[in-house]
């Protein structure tokens, strides 16, 4: 690592403890880290349930899944399972207290990380990642772990390799639902990890008797087995027959039907960032969340965002009820956007 005086890693560890789309947005780490050094055996930790988002990832060698159940002897054990492997540099990307305690008992002589909160956890790496107060993007924010150590990054968009099994997958879904090869869709997922997150499933439906009634497109609902429930509301209150696919594919599954989507409109999660990461255009309804720290990745999507001043949210939630932020968002303002998505895309990003 002549950049910095180091010499140049055999083992590398990259961590990140995450949801679904913190894990993808930290994918253009493995591939600078990857272009600097070819021959290191490269390995990420991630959450169980979370490795999908990396298990095809051609600039890994080794996906590690973190244990999080079970014993303190289970836990003991998982940790001295690290260390045998003796990591020379370990990148911590989690910025929590677990994956910190994780990366110094790796015993890697180079152990960097982020500390944003300035808890004690700062003392177990070696390099802190400069604490920044202007929103900065999350694949930005991820690709400074490598600069302190001046490793030089190549800036990318998120990276998710799909199987041609997979897009086959995606494909005879489609079919089962009654949109043809090549037929122009859109998807609609409306899942998100906190009900406060979520946009109403009414307007959602009135969503889709739009772009179904007006403008002629098929639209599909999507989501995973957890999101029946509101699927079932949204679907309820359809009047143009919805097509669902909700609980019916894999996660990669479901890349391949977004890379044939021609918009998805969804709110702050992990799907907004797999359709952005396969080059489909996103619509994407934010809440608590900045979208410029966490909106899709690259050109030609839209997010709309009321930034209120509640943010971030309270201790257990949003206390405030039928005004939350997710509830201003309304119908009205999202139709014209979806209509100018789907006409000629934007040039860059916005954020309304």
């Amino acid at each position: 690592m002549s950049t910095s005086g180091m010499v140049a890693p055999e083992r590398i560890l990259v961590i990140k403890l995450r949801y679904l789309g913190d894990v993808l947005l930290s994918t253009p780490v493995i591939a600078s880290l990857r272009a600097v050094f070819p021959k290191a055996v490269l390995s990420m930790l991630v959450n169980p349930g979370t490795e999908t988002m990396i298990a095809t990832n051609p600039y890994l060698d080794e996906v590690l899944i973190a244990e999080r159940a079970g014993s303190p002897l289970r836990q003991l054990k998982f940790a001295a399972a690290l260390r045998r492997r003796r990591f020379d540099l370990v990148l911590d990307l989690t910025d929590g207290d677990r994956a910190a305690i994780l990366s110094r008992l790796t015993g890697a002589a180079t152990r960097v990380g982020f500390n944003r909160e300035g808890r004690w956890r700062g003392r177990l790496y070696t390099h802190l990642v400069p604490v920044q107060e202007q929103p900065i993007p999350m694949i930005r924010q991820h690709l400074m772990a490598l600069e302190v150590l001046g490793i030089p990054v190549a800036p990318s968009l998120p990276i998710l390799k799909i199987r041609a099994s997979d897009e086959a997958a995606a494909g005879a879904a489609l079919g089962a639902v009654d949109i043809l090869s090549g037929e122009r869709f859109v998807a609609v997922h409306p899942g998100a990890r906190w009900w406060f997150k979520s946009w109403p499933a009414a307007r959602l439906a009135g969503l889709i008797d739009y772009i179904q009634g007006k403008l002629g497109i098929k639209v599909v609902l999507l989501g995973s087995v957890a999101d029946q429930e509101t699927a079932e509301a949204i679907l309820s209150r359809v009047e143009t027959g919805c097509r669902s696919l909700v609980g019916r594919l894999t996660l990669l599954e479901l890349a391949g039907l977004l890379r044939q989507a021609a918009l998805l409109v969804g709110n702050d999660n992990g799907p907004m960032h797999i359709a952005a990461a396969m080059g489909t255009p996103v619509v994407g309804l934010f809440g608590p969340a900045d979208p410029r720290i966490w909106g899709p990745a690259g050109q030609g999507h839209a997010t709309l965002y009321k930034g209120v001043d509640c943010r971030p949210c309270f201790p257990g939630g949003c206390q405030r009820g039928e005004q939350n932020c997710m509830r201003l968002i309304e119908l009205d303002e999202v139709i014209p956007v979806v209509e100018r998505m789907l006409g000629t895309p934007p040039e860059r990003t916005e954020i309304l």
